[in-house]
């Protein structure tokens, strides 16, 4: 059985996922999992919305969009605890107000955490008139702009901030310190697909579930420091510190109420006046359910 999964860019959030891989959890539930980088929000949403693939992991804001669009996408696993994302900035920015006028690089203008980042700027002073968005890409993409000066400001997935900040750039904030009940990512597939591949699907939560009891055990750090080095190409000490710092910190949960507070951003953001959505329908937690049992 084969399960084409797609995200947008890699990082200490997709830990389980090379853990899962690298100890053969998904080999021992029968499955072989395709891992597509898609590097843009916009194109994976498409290709999983239209078969291309057939699991996502993303911003829970994107499954919103999707279906409000008309898509049958629910969410259906929490993969990780919600990151803290780092707004980086060049050295010359000390304040959100000193956005002013500059350039800040996204992945999707009107998607992911460019949407916390326009409510952050919105609350500073600042209208979307007053700054400039870019989309240039995922992490490694939105770095690069950073150092390349073509942007200002960007919020960078650990364990890539700690590179810029030992180069100079600045942490001006963190989606964690300005929005600390936000979900973080979700995994996500077709209602249609899931109906269909069940055992796939449940496989597929169980093994990555496996991986993620595995990172929250002490006594596999060092095993857990040796995928992150070899997957994400960062130093020991980088990976131990994101290590240390999971620790303690409750399961990942999907929930209603979560949801709802995305739908609540979008719908901010956007300006839609249109009825919402409702939070409990973009969810379907059976499968979980069944991978537990």
């Amino acid at each position: 059985m084969t399960v084409r999964l797609a995200y947008i860019s890699d990082g200490f959030p997709m830990w389980p996922l090379h853990i899962a891989r690298s100890l053969g959890f998904f080999d021992g539930e029968k499955i072989v999992v395709q891992p597509f980088i898609t590097g843009s929000s916009g194109k994976q949403m498409d290709a999983l919305c239209n078969g291309g693939f057939d699991i996502g992991i993303q911003l829970p804001d994107h499954v919103v969009r999707a279906v409000n669009r008309g898509s049958d996408l629910i969410a259906f696993m929490a993969p990780a605890v919600a990151a803290d994302i780092s707004l980086i900035v060049v050295d010359a920015v000390r304040s959100l107000g000193d956005l002013r006028g500059r350039t800040i690089a996204v992945d999707g203008a009107r998607s992911g955490y460019a949407l916390l980042l326009r409510r952050m700027l919105r609350e500073s002073g600042l209208k979307d008139a007053d700054w400039r968005c870019a989309e240039i890409g995922g992490t490694k993409e939105r770095v690069a702009a950073l150092r390349g000066r073509r942007a200002a400001a960007a919020f960078i997935n650990p364990p890539f901030d700690s590179a810029l900040l030992a180069d100079g750039f600045v942490r001006l904030s963190s989606t964690r310190d300005a929005f600390p009940d936000y979900p973080g990512i979700v995994a996500a597939a077709r209602r249609s697909w899931a109906k269909d591949h069940g055992e796939e699907l449940v496989c597929f939560i169980r093994a990555y579930q496996r991986a993620m009891v595995f990172l929250a055990d002490a006594q596999n750090r060092e095993v857990a420091l040796d995928v992150a080095c070899e997957s994400f190409a960062v130093d020991r000490s980088a990976a131990a510190r994101a290590f240390d710092a999971q620790a303690g910190q409750a399961e990942p949960a999907l929930s209603a109420a979560a949801m709802t507070e995305v739908i609540d951003v979008v719908w901010e953001c956007d300006g839609l006046t249109q009825r919402k959505l409702d939070g409990a329908q973009l969810i379907d937690l059976r499968y979980l359910k069944a991978a537990r049992r």
